[in-house]
């Protein structure tokens, strides 16, 4: 996916169904944010459609740069917001309290990210199998490895043994990706959000059906005790 600006819409489509499945599944408030990643990273998907179209005079230009901008804000936010989906389903005080800490460490990435960005200028190039976004970031790489540790060390730090099974598999995926096509990693970082969503989809469908959080009936082998 995000090859092209069809392949973004088909994808944000079909992400934002695995997000209403998720939604559908929920048994626990605590799983709400765990449960609107996938819509959000449908949106995502579909608003970079609207980037692609903008720079093909598809649509106005000014509806492109303002899809453009938007689908950073959002990839801007996610260090943030998953150290808190995740600390929200962990019951182990410890983990939580490292989860905290990443989630801090995320919220200073995305502050840093999101004022360089409004800073701008932001240059987007079709660079023909992905968009190359140039938000010209100061520490570009230091910021990029914050980012991945704040994104990818909560998942590892779970008490549930299938989001830390999750965890690896997302993390060696982003160093895959940013090892192949560093310059595409935002990009083509969607079509790994897809399987993300499905995963969580799935995960919130063998949820226990007695309102309990996910992994308190042991999806792992650490599984939390349910509060």
């Amino acid at each position: 996916m995000c090859f092209s600006p069809e392949a973004d819409l088909v994808g944000g489509l079909v992400v934002t169904g695995a997000g209403v499945d998720a939604v559908r599944h929920l048994r626990h408030k605590r799983e709400i944010g765990m449960a609107l990643l996938p819509l959000a990273f449908g949106a995502h998907q579909v608003i970079e459609a609207l980037a692609w179209w903008g720079l093909g005079g598809v649509v106005p230009e000014e509806v492109g740069e303002a899809a453009a901008w938007l689908y950073l804000l959002i990839a801007f936010l996610l260090p943030l917001a998953v150290p808190l989906v995740v600390r929200a389903v962990e019951d182990d005080p410890v983990r939580r309290g490292i989860m905290a800490g990443f989630a801090a460490l995320g919220g200073a990435v995305a502050a840093a990210l999101i004022v360089q960005l409004a800073d701008g200028p932001l240059v987007v190039r079709d660079a023909g199998r992905y968009l190359d976004y140039d938000a010209g970031l100061t520490y570009g790489g230091v910021i990029a490895a914050l980012y991945i540790a704040a994104v990818c060390v909560p998942l590892l730090a779970s008490s549930i043994g299938r989001i830390r099974l999750f965890g690896a598999a997302n993390l060696a995926a982003v160093l895959a990706l940013a090892w192949l096509l560093s310059s595409g990693l935002i990009s083509l970082w969607c079509a790994w959000a897809a399987v993300t969503s499905i995963v969580i989809a799935l995960h919130l469908r063998t949820a226990p059906g007695d309102g309990t959080p996910t992994g308190v009936h042991g999806t792992g082998t650490e599984a939390a005790a349910g509060r």
